[in-house]
């Protein structure tokens, strides 16, 4: 998906809604993923059933901490190297979902610096 350029007007607030949306599906087919990832690694590893495992890869994912003890040393290294991977996937989702929101706003500043008399 193309991002208009510096020189190019502002994109029209419903084809910006369609962008941002676009942005905000493919974020949570992210957290999906991601919360999947974890809750079928809980539930095999750390032997939880699977609304504990979900609960425990949501709070993991979102950087809130455990809330059940791995016991075995499958589930500890499961849950170490998911601990890893959540870390830089909510930092990347959130940037993903922010992506065209930070776009359209230095995208105004640029252009209305631009479009000013000297």
């Amino acid at each position: 998906m193309k991002l208009e350029q510096r020189k190019q007007k502002v994109l029209p607030l419903p084809q910006f809604f369609i962008r941002l949306g676009r942005y905000g599906f493919f974020s949570l087919i992210l957290i999906t993923f991601s919360v999947g990832i974890g809750v079928f690694g809980y539930n095999y590893f750390g032997r939880l059933n699977w609304l504990d495992s979900f609960h425990m890869s949501c709070m993991i994912l979102t950087g809130m901490g455990p809330v059940a003890e791995m016991t075995s040393e499958s589930a500890i290294l499961f849950s170490s190297f998911y601990a890893l991977y959540s870390g830089i996937a909510f930092l990347s989702i959130t940037a993903v979902f922010l992506a065209p929101i930070v776009h359209r706003l230095l995208h105004i500043l640029q252009v209305d610096r631009d479009d000013k008399p000297n």
